[in-house]
């Protein structure tokens, strides 16, 4: 069963899985979600559509194009800075999402702008984009998530944060909206989501997609499990799991923290062991 995160986020939107081209699924995910706005706001004030760098770009030509306003690059990124929802520590996560993106403030000015992602996580990301907007110079500011919201972890591979840090865990949305600082957020719907998907492919049926309804396809996920992904996968759990070693002078060293070591390619650091690096490293 393949899981939707894969064309949610992970791969390359030039990509094929299941003869299903991610590039297509992105796009009829940004249609299906402007159409929801066009049915919950049909007198929507939205002046420019700004995607957030760099997996929604596809999502929000799409949805562009449907509401029929102007799609603009709002956000410069650094591409030195890797994923930030899988940092381990809130203060870190922040001061990323700053370091990774600029605001275009020409395109913000005086417009009431809809920002795209490809999903929501921890909320650390939306919420510092939302304010970098306003700062410069938004008037309103929606948010529109080209997924539904993720509301539990994910035990198959990715390395999602515990239950209790995700945003949408036991929120409503108009509770994360009032959270993150949007002034109107909107999920994709799940069916929808769904159909985007399998379109192309009449044999895939289903989808893996426990991230957003908690339902768990091998049945062998129970409280006590999750209990202990929890105790593991926490901000607190992962900060005491920072490598601890005594590297020999003049040696190269490779070390990860927990996060680090799954799926986290480019946050992967190479350092050369010296007195500096040393007195930095925990005994």
């Amino acid at each position: 069963m393949p899981c939707i995160f894969e064309h949610v986020y992970f791969a390359r939107p030039d990509s094929l899985i299941d003869n299903i081209s991610v590039y297509k699924c992105r796009l009829r995910m940004g249609e299906k979600l402007a159409e929801k706005v066009l049915r919950l706001k049909p007198d929507h004030d939205i002046d420019v559509v700004i995607p957030i760098p760099d997996t929604s770009r596809v999502s929000a030509q799409a949805m562009a194009e449907t509401l029929g306003v102007k799609l603009r690059e709002g956000f410069m990124k650094n591409r030195y800075i890797g994923r930030t929802f899988i940092m381990p520590g809130q203060t870190e996560r922040k001061k990323s999402v700053r370091q990774k993106l600029n605001a275009v403030k020409l395109e913000f000015s005086g417009k009431n702008v809809l920002l795209v992602d490809d999903s929501i996580v921890r909320g650390t990301t939306s919420q510092e984009i939302i304010q970098m907007a306003r700062d410069a110079g938004a008037k309103k500011v929606y948010m529109a998530s080209a997924a539904p919201g993720v509301r539990y972890p994910n035990v198959y591979g990715i390395d999602m944060p515990s239950a209790s840090e995700l945003i949408a865990h036991g929120r409503t949305d108009e509770e994360v909206g009032e959270l993150i600082g949007a002034d109107w957020i909107v999920y994709q719907d799940l069916e929808d989501l769904i159909d985007a998907g399998a379109e192309g492919n009449d044999n895939i049926k289903r989808f893996e997609c426990s991230v957003f309804d908690g339902q768990y396809v091998t049945g062998d996920v129970d409280k006590a499990y999750l209990d202990r992904i929890e105790a593991l996968r926490n901000d607190s759990a992962k900060q005491k799991a920072d490598v601890s070693i005594e590297p020999r002078k003049g040696r190269l060293l490779v070390f990860t923290t927990i996060t680090t070591r799954l799926f986290s390619r480019e946050l992967l650091t190479i350092v050369a062991c010296s007195p500096w690096l040393k007195s930095r490293v925990k005994e």
